[in-house]
């Protein structure tokens, strides 16, 4: 059994990870938040003990490695900005860290945490929950099987609604959330990049606070994407029918359905990485790459091969 801290227990993804870490058949020690709307933590680890005070809960994972009780991982689900940091206060303290998507905001930022990986010892693991996917597997697999020369078309579509709130978190601040296209877009770059290879180019034809649209070339790729969090910008039979999320990725015209699947993908991370097969800083970089140009791009607007959805705007 490992012993796990937990940083950002109030947030939305932390149940995520609290159920990876029971289902394991590990056990969380500590967790930290500045927000204590954390009851949640009782459905999974009651005795663990929760802090809102950073200086008090380094205080405390402190005292733990001198008594002995060393954490084994620290798990991050904090605002993306403060990834880094945070990352970076696992590895002082000896443990390995299990970090959200987008690991950071930079590639700066990978270059040196993995000098402290390295001065370190521990490891950076990133949840690209995707790459575990079924549906993504077997596409991968079906790729890696075709011809060794043969370029896809492909339109990546993702939209979904937020309200009003999404501008006042610090979602819809880019220095703290690094736009729309990192936020909600980065695994989904991942994705495609680990299937079909790196970016050779890599245009913005839109780029607003709610949705962002442009074009990837990849080595065996041409990809339009759209990504929204305007529900306006949902399809029309998809408002008919009270929906508020659109998912759609085509290859060649062919839908790959994806729809499903994703509950237990953060328990399937989790055994990965105990295992020592987790995603790391390197596995991350290209996706981080992808997401920093798109957020410093000057959009081009309806120029080159752009996504249908654009039209609508």
């Amino acid at each position: 059994m490992k012993n796990f801290a937990l940083i950002g227990a109030a947030g939305y993804i932390a149940p995520r990870h609290l159920g990876a870490i029971k289902e394991t058949k590990n056990d969380l020690i500590a967790a930290l938040d500045k927000f204590d709307s954390v009851g949640v933590i009782d459905s999974y680890f009651p005795k663990a003990d929760f802090f809102v005070e950073f200086e008090r809960f380094d205080r405390h994972i402190d005292k733990l490695k001198r008594i002995g009780q060393k954490i084994d991982y620290v798990a991050i689900c904090t605002p993306n900005y403060l990834h880094d940091s945070h990352i970076r206060f696992a590895l002082r303290h000896g443990a390995d860290a299990i970090c959200e998507k987008p690991i950071v905001l930079n590639p700066w930022n990978v270059d040196a945490l993995q000098e402290i990986e390295s001065e370190s010892g521990k490891k950076v693991n990133n949840i690209l929950q995707l790459r575990l996917h079924p549906s993504i597997i077997a596409l991968k697999k079906k790729i890696d099987e075709g011809p060794k020369d043969k370029v896809y078309d492909i339109d990546l579509t993702y939209i979904t609604s937020r309200g009003n709130w999404y501008f006042t978190s610090w979602k819809g601040d880019i220095s703290k959330s690094g736009g729309i296209a990192t936020n909600i877009g980065v695994h989904f770059y991942d994705m495609l990049i680990w299937i079909f290879g790196g970016v050779q180019r890599n245009m913005v034809h839109v780029l607003e606070e709610d949705k962002a649209s442009g074009f990837l070339q990849l080595e065996k790729a041409r990809v339009r994407w759209f990504l929204s969090i305007d529900a306006k910008t949902l399809p029309k039979e998809v408002q008919k029918k009270g929906q508020r999320t659109y998912r759609s990725i085509s290859v060649g015209g062919d839908e790959i359905e994806f729809s499903g699947g994703f509950t237990d993908l953060h328990t399937l991370s989790y055994q990965q990485i105990l295992k020592g097969n987790g995603f790391g800083l390197d596995s991350a970089r290209l996706s981080i790459e992808t997401v920093y140009a798109i957020r410093n791009a000057k959009p081009v607007g309806k120029k080159g091969d752009y996504h249908p959805f654009i039209e609508r705007l």
